[in-house]
């Protein structure tokens, strides 16, 4: 059989870099840039640290555009655009070309080298280090969507030369810059203390706007093109959650029963938010509990679904975990796998927005400290924030999608009474979140913040990208 020529290669190479024979811009860099991007340009392009910067995500959540974004922001910063070399590793024509060979396919002198969807080659950490280690003065990036091989790899193998920087689903508040409604929907007010508060300028059109992102909002592509919003299930369903099921989860892990894979993730899609167990989701999906422990594994590793686990409240783990909750990593995906949610559907509407809000943490290192607790005579509170080294909750919220809590408050925030009673002394603070009501109200002699769901997730997806900017510049 004919060999690939070099003549096709170096065709496709200065087809994906067009910088090298263009002085304009990026077509990329009319996009809106994500929220994160200063922060992972800043690693990336940090010439004093000799570590590469691995971008993970899920599929469509902008990693290439963020990838060409970058070098632009480089060719911006001085950098000679024949010195910067961008490679899609899954492209067939550069089937059998190792890493190090990419950089004599550089026409200057290589100073940045980006490995898009570096996942697809075999022991690409192994070679990744070695590069490192032999070109000091080159500047690798790499991006993977399957990313449950390289989140893993990366900490073996690349202990001291790779750099994770997770790249989620947009935010509610990204979602609202996308559509430029921020500002329309959102006022800011400083709370005396230096912080920045949230408020809604009017919480029915901002309750639109979060059922919105609930079904389509999560990817920057549904949310800029009208064709994607009309068709969510053919772009999320086909797109993305059949390629991850289909294409690189098989291929990571070599699993040979896709349609059990497919069957199990249908089952808690459709479950998203509620409490189950091994036993049930067997009984449910007819699969065993060993397999589902190893596919529930593997699907929370590419970023599809994630798993929270339960204290009791007393905030202990159970020595044996027996129950736990199953959140979509975007809860667009429910909408493209079932249908669409509408306001008619209020217990739906109430675990989407757990997923929702659960979504917002997944950049912040503190969302391995997340819990639900539940205890007998139906005691629950939807999260739970633990202190890592005292194990006391520092902070609860019960989430709801009703303003119910206004007609029978007793029996609304027992369980949160119950949950306060026993934790003031750690309890910073605890939250309810209502469909409409924000105000504030006395549980147990402690203040708890009422705050409409839709503008908590704003709050919280807002936060936590605003402190780590924050960071960033100090």
């Amino acid at each position: 059989m004919k060999q690939i020529a070099a003549t096709d290669i170096k065709r496709r190479i200065e087809r994906d870099n067009p910088w090298w024979k263009s002085n304009g811009r990026l077509l990329e860099d009319k996009f809106p840039r994500r929220e994160y991007f200063s922060l992972f340009a800043s690693k990336a392009l940090n010439f004093r640290i000799n570590r590469a910067s691995i971008l993970l995500g899920p599929r469509r959540v902008g990693k290439t555009v963020m990838l060409k974004q970058l070098i632009q922001q480089a060719i911006d910063n001085g950098i000679e655009r024949k010195n910067i070399l961008y490679v899609s590793i899954d492209t067939p024509v550069y089937s059998g070309i190792s890493l190090e060979d990419f950089i004599n396919l550089c026409p200057g002198d290589a100073k940045i080298i980006i490995f898009d969807e570096i996942q697809y080659l075999k022991n690409w950490e192994v070679h990744l280090k070695d590069l490192i280690d032999s070109y000091k003065d080159i500047k690798f990036v790499a991006s993977g969507s399957a990313a449950a091989a390289l989140r893993l790899k990366s900490k073996e193998s690349g202990a001291g030369r790779f750099s994770d920087f997770m790249l989620p689903p947009l935010t509610f508040h990204e979602f609202l810059k996308f559509i430029g409604e921020d500002e329309n929907l959102i006022s800011v007010e400083d709370d005396g203390f230096g912080r920045n508060s949230y408020l809604a300028k009017d919480i029915d059109k901002l309750n639109d706007r979060f059922i919105e992102y609930l079904n389509y909002g999560g990817y920057p592509e549904a949310v800029l093109n009208e064709d994607i919003r009309a068709d969510p299930d053919q772009f999320i369903r086909n797109d993305i959650i059949d390629k991850v099921l289909l294409k690189d989860l098989p291929s990571l892990y070599g699993i040979d029963s896709i349609q059990e894979l497919n069957k199990l993730f249908s089952v808690l899609a459709y479950n998203a938010g509620g409490e189950a167990n091994l036993e049930n989701i067997s009984k449910q999906s007819g699969i065993t509990k060993p397999t589902i422990r190893r596919y529930i594994e593997y699907l929370e590793s590419a970023f599809l679904i994630m798993k929270v686990s339960t204290v009791d409240d007393n905030c202990k783990s159970m020595q044996r975990e027996r129950n736990f909750k199953i959140y979509l990593n975007n809860p667009s995906m429910r909408a493209a796998l079932f249908s669409p949610v509408d306001k008619s559907k209020f217990e739906l509407l109430g675990h989407l927005t757990e997923c929702a809000i659960f979504s917002q943490w997944q950049h912040a290192s503190q969302d391995r400290y997340l819990r639900y607790a539940r205890w007998r005579n139906e005691g629950e509170i939807d999260i739970v924030y633990l202190d890592n080294a005292l194990q006391k909750p520092m902070w609860a919220v019960e989430i709801k999608w009703s303003d119910r809590v206004d007609s029978d408050f007793k029996k609304q925030t027992r369980s949160l009474a119950s949950f306060i009673q026993k934790h003031s002394a750690h309890l910073q603070s605890a939250k309810f979140t209502t469909k409409t009501i924000m105000k504030d109200v006395e549980i147990e002699d402690f203040t708890v913040n009422l705050v409409p769901s839709s503008l908590y997730c704003y709050t919280v997806g807002r936060n936590i990208t605003s402190y780590m900017l924050v960071d960033l510049k100090e």
